[in-house]
C-alpha cells in the first residue's frame, strides 16, 4: 500500500480512501528505534477502565528479532508468539485527528500471510484500554475494520496486535485511511546547514528512495551557509542526478537558522507550487514516514495549521526529547510540558505510559522538523530575523495571535542530537538566549512589563556571575542593550554578530576550551573546607542567610591569591551548579559534551561592574517597556517581509 490514495476494497463506489499512516519497520533493522516500531513489551499496560489500577493489555512478550523483519512493511511472526504494533509509530493517534481535522472514522486495512488472530484496541485519555474487535485470519487476507473517532475527544489511541497459531504468521503491510476527496497536498522540504554535509548528504539520500515522499515533493531546497559545501561531498552527483528538478542547493552567507529557513519559506512560496514548506534541520535522521503524515494531517486539519514533529535522542534512539512544548507566558519560558521530557520507549512503551495516552496541544515545535501552511507564510511572513534561538517559537506565537494552531503529531519524528550534550547558554549563543527571548515578550507577552520576563533574567545574570561565567553575561549585557536600540537593525546584525561574539571570547577564560586535561595546573586549595562541597542547592530555611553570605564572597571578599595560580577543584559539568561554584575562587569545569574544559576564576570587580550594569540596563527595560513593545510590534510585519528578507539575502549571497 505505497500510494497516498487506495481504492477503498470491497465497494463499488467511486469513492477514494487517503492512506494517513501507514505501518512501517525500521529500514535498517535498527535493534534500538525497534521499540519504537513494534512494542513486545506486552506485560505492561496501561489503566484499568474500571479501577484505574495498572494492567497489563496483552500476554508476557518475548524480545524483538531484527531477523524478522521483511521490508519496510512486513515482518514475521513467529509460531504461538505476539507481535503488537501499539507503538509509537505504528499506533494511531486517534485524538489529535478528532481534535483537528475533519476526520470522523478511520479504516484500519491488515494484510496477513498465514494462520492467526488481529487484535484491534483502543485507549482513552487515561490510557486505559478496550479490546476493540478481532479476526481469525488465514491464507493470504486483508482485513478491514471501520473505527470511529467520536470518543477520543481528550485523548487515546487506536492499535492492533497480531498473534501467530502454531505455523506462525507474517504482517504483509497495514494501514489507517480515511474517506476524502481532498487532494494530496504537495510540499517543498528545506533543510538549512552550515558545515555540515555528511548528513544533509544522507537526508537528501533518504528522501530520494522514499517514492511516497517523492509523489509530493515539488523540491528539496538545501541552503548552505557554510565553507563545507553538501556539493563537494562525496556521492552528492549520484543522488543529485537521481533527484533531478526535486533537488535544488542555494548558497548564501551565513544568516543562522532564522536567515536559513527564512529562504526555505521565501523560496516555497515565490515559486507558488506547494501548499507547505516542512523545514528540517541539518544534523537529523529523519522517519520519512512522518513527512507523509504531516502532510495528510494538515490536508485534513479543518483550519490551516502548522503541524510538527517530534525530536529522538540521536545517540540514545528511543528517548523522546518532548512530547509537547509550551512558553509560559508570566515567566515567558519555554520547554516541555511536565513529565513529557525525555520519555525512552525501550523501557516504557507506549501502551504502558498512561501519560501519553492523553493528548497534549503545543504552543510550539521545533524547527528540527515543522510542516508551515504556505498559506499561513503568506499572511503572517517569513521567521523574525534573530540569527537563532526563539524564531521557532515566535513564530508559532504569531500565527497563532491570527487563529491558526501549531500541532506536535505523535508518529511523526527524527532523530537530532541530544540537548544533554549540549549547554549553549554558556558560550557566544547565550545572547541570542536573552536577546530573543526578550524580543519575543515584547511581541507576545499579554502581560504588563512582560509579567516576569525580568526578574527570570535578573535571576540568570546572579546566576551566571555567581557561577563565575562572565563570558556568557557579557554576551546577555550586550543583548540587553541591542534590545532597548529597538527592531531597525536585526536584519544588519545577521551576518555580523556571531563572528563578534565568537571574537569576545578570548578575553574571558571561563570561555578558553582545552581539550587536553593536562593543560590545567593541578587543583590546589589551600585550606579546604571542613566538609566536602555538596552539590545540593540550599534549602529553603537556609536561603537567606546562604544569598547574604554568597553576594559578600562575591562583590567583596577577596580572592585567595593562589587560586590564580591553581584552580581550587576540578568539577564536573553535572555538578556545576550556580550554588556549587558560587562557593569557589576558582575552577576547572568541564563542558557539556566532556570534550574539553575551562578555567573560570572568581573576579569581585567583575561582578560588581556587570551586576550593576543589568541591573540599570533592566530598570530602563522595564520604564520603555510599553514604548519598546509598541515599536516591536508595529515593526513585526516589515522585518518579517518577503521583501525585508530578499534585501537580506542580496546582501548575504555567500562563496
Amino acid at each position: 500500500m505505497p500510494g497516498i490514495t487506495a481504492a477503498r476494497p470491497d465497494e463499488d463506489s467511486d469513492a477514494e480512501l487517503r492512506v494517513l499512516q501507514r505501518v512501517v519497520l525500521p529500514n535498517d533493522k535498527d535493534l534500538d528505534t525497534l521499540p519504537l516500531y513494534i512494542d513486545s513489551d506486552t506485560g505492561k499496560g496501561g489503566l484499568d477502565a474500571e479501577n484505574g489500577r495498572k494492567q497489563a493489555l496483552t500476554a508476557p512478550g518475548r524480545k524483538l528479532h531484527p531477523e524478522d523483519i521483511l521490508s519496510r512493511s512486513s515482518v514475521r511472526v513467529r509460531p504461538g508468539e505476539r507481535l503488537s504494533f501499539g507503538s509509537y509509530f505504528n499506533a494511531f493517534p486517534a485524538s489529535y485527528w478528532r481534535r483537528w481535522t475533519t476526520v470522523e472514522s478511520v479504516i484500519l486495512r491488515v494484510g496477513t500471510v498465514g494462520e492467526g488472530t488481529v487484535v484491534v484496541y483502543k485507549s482513552n485519555a487515561r490510557g486505559a484500554a478496550q479490546r476493540v474487535e478481532s479476526r481469525q485470519v488465514t491464507g493470504t487476507e486483508s482485513t478491514v475494520f471501520d473505527l470511529t473517532l467520536a470518543p477520543f475527544g481528550d485523548g487515546g489511541w487506536y492499535w492492533f496486535d497480531l498473534i501467530a497459531d502454531s505455523d506462525g504468521m507474517q504482517l504483509d503491510s497495514a494501514d489507517w485511511s480515511a474517506v476524502s476527496d481532498k487532494p494530496a497536498g504537495s510540499v517543498t522540504l528545506g533543510v538549512t546547514t552550515f558545515n555540515r554535509p555528511d548528513y544533509c548528504l544522507n537526508t537528501i539520500k533518504a528522501i530520494q528512495t522514499d517514492d511516497g515522499v517523492r509523489e509530493i515533493l515539488d523540491e528539496l531546497i538545501i541552503v548552505d551557509q557554510g565553507n563545507q559545501k553538501v556539493s563537494d561531498e562525496a556521492g552528492f552527483d549520484d543522488v543529485a542526478k537521481a533527484m533531478g528538478s526535486q533537488l535544488r542547493i542555494i548558497v548564501q552567507g551565513n544568516l543562522g537558522g532564522s536567515g536559513g529557513f527564512a529562504r526555505n519559506m521565501s523560496e516555497a512560496v515565490k515559486e507558488g507550487r506547494s501548499d507547505y514548506v516542512m523545514l528540517l534541520d541539518d544534523d537529523i535522521i529523519v522517519e520519512t514516514e512522518g513527512i507523509l503524515r504531516a502532510v495528510a494531517f494538515a490536508d485534513m486539519c479543518r483550519k490551516p495549521t502548522i503541524v510538527g514533529g517530534h525530536m529522538f535522542d540521536m545517540y540514545n534512539k528511543s528517548v523522546l526529547n518532548a512530547y509537547a512544548e509550551v512558553v509560559n507566558q508570566y515567566k515567558f519560558r519555554w520547554g516541555p510540558v511536565d513529565g513529557l521530557a525525555n520519555h525512552d520507549f525501550a523501557l516504557e512503551g507506549l501502551r504502558s505510559s498512561s501519560i501519553l495516552h492523553r493528548r497534549w496541544d503545543a504552543d510550539y515545535n521545533g524547527w528540527w522538523m515543522c510542516l508551515i501552511p504556505t498559506r499561513i507564510i503568506r499572511e503572517i511572513g517569513l521567521s523574525l530575523p534573530v540569527f537563532i534561538k526563539w524564531d521557532d517559537a515566535e513564530y508559532s506565537l504569531r500565527a497563532r495571535s491570527v487563529g491558526y494552531a501549531t500541532v506536535s503529531l505523535p508518529g511523526a519524528a527524527v532523530w537530532h542530537v541530544s540537548w544533554a550534550d549540549k549547554d549553549d547558554s554558556v558560550d557566544w549563543q547565550a545572547y541570542f538566549h536573552e536577546r530573543n527571548r526578550l524580543i519575543a515578550t515584547l511581541l507576545h507577552s499579554p502581560y504588563a512589563k512582560g509579567g516576569r520576563i525580568l526578574r527570570e533574567s535578573m535571576n540568570t545574570d546572579v546566576k551566571h556571575l555567581f557561577s563565575m561565567q562572565y563570558y556568557p553575561q557579557k554576551a546577555r549585557l550586550m543583548a540587553l542593550r541591542d534590545v532597548l536600540q529597538g527592531p531597525e537593525k536585526l536584519h544588519e546584525s545577521l551576518p555580523a554578530m556571531m563572528p563578534k561574539l565568537r571574537a569576545l571570547r578570548s578575553e574571558y577564560s571561563d570561555s578558553v576550551v582545552k581539550q587536553d586535561p593536562g593543560a590545567f595546573p593541578d587543583p590546589h586549595m589551600r585550606k579546604p573546607p571542613k566538609k566536602p562541597i555538596s552539590t545540593k542547592s540550599p534549602s529553603l530555611a537556609s536561603l537567606v542567610p546562604w544569598a547574604a553570605k554568597t553576594i559578600l564572597k562575591q562583590t567583596v571578599l577577596p580572592v585567595a591569591p593562589e587560586s590564580r595560580e591553581n584552580p581550587q577543584l576540578v568539577v564536573a559539568n553535572q555538578d556545576s551548579k550556580w550554588w556549587v561554584l558560587s562557593k569557589l575562587d576558582s575552577a576547572v569545569v568541564s563542558n557539556a559534551d566532556g570534550t574539553g574544559a575551562s578555567w573560570y576564576q572568581r573576579d569581585p570587580k567583575k561582578v560588581r561592574s556587570m551586576l550593576a550594569e543589568a541591573a540599570v540596563l533592566k530598570a530602563q527595560l522595564f520604564a520603555e517597556w510599553e514604548q519598546l513593545s509598541a515599536r516591536y510590534r508595529e515593526a513585526l510585519p516589515e522585518i518579517t517581509s518577503m521583501e525585508s528578507w530578499q534585501r537580506t539575502f542580496d546582501e548575504n549571497p555567500g562563496k
